[in-house]
């Protein structure tokens, strides 16, 4: 039984669309938190964060859109492509995360708590799409 598998085509832009509201708002609550708590640098980046996660999505999203795969035998070469990309891509926002944190740590650690709120929010949203799939 593949649950993945009996996902409706439009999947993904239900999860998308909820995942970068839901971490916009969480988002701006943590700015006005850092805020509150003198910290206008964090405030900065968890802003920061939530950008690059919703840029890395986005990103992510026109790479596949762009993959040909009307004429493709074998899915091997696509996936790592795709996954030469994901790598590349989430190497260069964790060098650019571990260097914030060095430089200036509470806009790094900013940066790190707004990819952390996005990823949370894209887990979960994931998930309700997922148990709300009808498998039949």
């Amino acid at each position: 039984m593949s649950l993945f598998g009996d996902l409706r085509a439009d999947a993904l832009t239900r999860i998308t669309r909820p995942t970068m509201i839901t971490a916009i708002g969480f988002g701006v609550v943590g700015f006005a938190v850092s805020l509150w708590r003198n910290s206008p640098l964090a405030a900065v980046g968890i802003a920061i964060g939530i950008g690059v996660a919703i840029l890395n999505l986005r990103v992510l999203g026109a790479g596949v859109l762009r993959v040909p795969v009307e004429d493709v035998d074998e899915p091997k070469p696509i996936r790592r492509l795709l996954r030469q990309n994901s790598l590349i891509r989430l190497s260069v926002i964790t060098a650019v995360a571990i260097g914030l944190v060095l430089l200036a740590p509470p806009l790094g650690i900013g940066m790190v708590i707004g990819l952390v709120i996005f990823q949370i929010s894209f887990v979960v949203n994931a998930g309700r799409v997922i148990l709300n799939t009808k498998v039949v």
